[in-house]
C-alpha cells in the first residue's frame, strides 16, 4: 500500500528537499506541498493523504492549530516537524492530535521511518522530545495531578495495570510477562484504555497517566520512554 503524505513548510527548500526524501521511495508518494498551515488543512481535505508533516512556525495557521483540525476532521496522521524542542510545543503538538514529533535536523532514515511507523498506526517522539516529557512531570510540572482522577474510574484493574506500565516505558512483551498474560490480551488492554479515556493513541495514554496522578514523578524508567533510544522508536499499540 501506498503512503500518501503531505508535507508543509514555509521555506520552500526545506518543504522541498522533505517531500524529496520521501517521493523517493517505492511505498511513499508525497501529493501536496504547503507553505502554510491553512494550505496543509486543503490539502487535506483535498487529497485525503495518509500522514501530514507539519512544521510548527507558518503563516496564516501555524503547525499546532493546523494539526488540530486536521486531527478533527480527518482520519490523517500528523508528525511535528521543528527547529524547536521546548515543552510548550510538544504539549501542544501531542494535545492538538499529533501523533509523532521530530526535530529538523533528523536523519534521512528517521523521517521515512516515522512517516511509515505514522501511517501503521503507530505513535513516535524524538529522543529528545521523549525526555522532554519525563523531566516535566519528574519536576512536578502544572499538568500533573496531584492524585488518581476519576476519570480513571472507568478502567478495570487490569486495564489500570496496564495504564501503569505504559506510563512507565514498558513494550506490549514486557507488559504481558509482568501481567503474565499473552502480548495480544496486553493489545486488548491497551486499545479498551484508549477507547475508555478517549485517547488517540500510546503517547497520549502516558501523558494522561502522568496528568491524572496514576504515575508520580521520578526518575525515567530504564530503557526510557517510549520513542526514546538512539534514533526515534514506536511507541506501538
Amino acid at each position: 500500500m501506498t503512503i500518501r503524505v503531505v508535507v508543509a513548510d514555509d521555506q520552500e527548500l526545506v518543504r522541498s528537499g522533505f517531500a524529496l526524501i520521501l517521493d523517493v521511495q517505492e511505498d511513499i508518494e508525497v501529493v501536496a506541498e504547503a507553505a502554510d498551515g491553512a494550505a496543509a488543512v486543503e490539502a487535506v481535505r483535498r487529497h485525503r493523504p495518509d500522514v501530514a508533516l507539519l512544521d510548527i512556525r507558518m503563516p496564516r495557521m501555524d503547525g499546532i492549530e493546523a494539526c488540530r483540525t486536521i486531527s478533527a476532521e480527518s482520519a490523517c496522521r500528523t508528525v511535528i516537524l521543528t527547529t524547536f524542542d521546548s515543552d510548550a510545543h510538544v504539549y501542544e503538538a501531542l494535545h492538538a492530535g499529533a501523533s509523532g514529533f521530530l526535530l529538523k535536523d533528523v536523519r534521512r532514515d528517521d523521517l521515512v521511518h516515522a512517516v511509515r511507523v505514522v501511517a501503521a498506526g503507530d505513535s513516535l517522539l524524538a529522543p529528545s522530545v521523549a525526555r522532554r516529557l519525563v523531566e516535566q512531570y519528574t519536576a512536578g510540572g502544572p499538568r500533573r495531578a496531584a492524585g488518581p482522577d476519576p476519570r480513571l474510574d472507568v478502567l478495570t484493574g487490569r486495564e489500570r495495570e496496564t495504564l501503569l506500565l505504559l506510563a512507565r516505558g514498558r513494550s506490549n512483551a514486557e507488559i504481558a510477562a509482568e501481567l503474565v498474560v499473552s502480548e495480544h490480551t496486553v493489545k486488548t488492554h491497551v486499545g479498551h484504555v484508549l477507547a475508555k479515556l478517549g485517547l488517540r493513541d500510546r503517547i497520549q495514554a502516558v501523558i494522561c497517566a502522568y496528568e491524572t496522578g496514576l504515575v508520580a514523578p521520578g526518575p525515567p524508567p530504564p530503557g526510557g520512554f517510549p520513542g526514546g533510544g538512539a534514533s526515534p522508536a514506536p511507541a506501538r499499540g
